[in-house]
């Protein structure tokens, strides 16, 4: 099953990879995107921006959150490109598709948490 925020295809196939461990991958995921996120916004030049955007897309694309992954993606591609006009938007869409993203993992953690 697949949603527009997180396919819940790779949260299947990874709670099986993972077995007992798979809470605290989740745990991990949100801890680490929240620092990710704070970093995006705290960027002071962009190759700060960059590296911020270019971490969180990798973790967001394991842990199956392809639209966060997308949008961060975009976002490295831009700076890259020099092409920073709008880029706050851009973040901002970030955090708004995370806010989705978080509340997923987080009811997936208390699933996780009473099976």
């Amino acid at each position: 099953m697949s949603d527009s925020h997180v396919d819940r295809k790779v949260l299947s196939d990874l709670q099986d990879v993972m077995g007992d461990d798979y809470l605290k991958l989740l745990e991990t995921f949100l801890y680490d995107s929240e620092r990710r996120l704070n970093d995006l916004f705290r960027a002071r030049n962009a190759d700060e921006l960059r590296l911020a955007a270019h971490s969180f897309k990798g973790s967001a694309s394991n842990m199956g959150a392809h639209e966060l992954a997308e949008l961060c993606r975009q976002v490295e591609e831009r700076v890259q490109q020099h092409s920073l006009f709008g880029i706050e938007h851009l973040i901002d869409q970030i955090r708004r598709e995370f806010a989705e993203v978080h509340d997923i993992f987080c009811d997936e953690c208390k699933r996780v948490q009473v099976s």
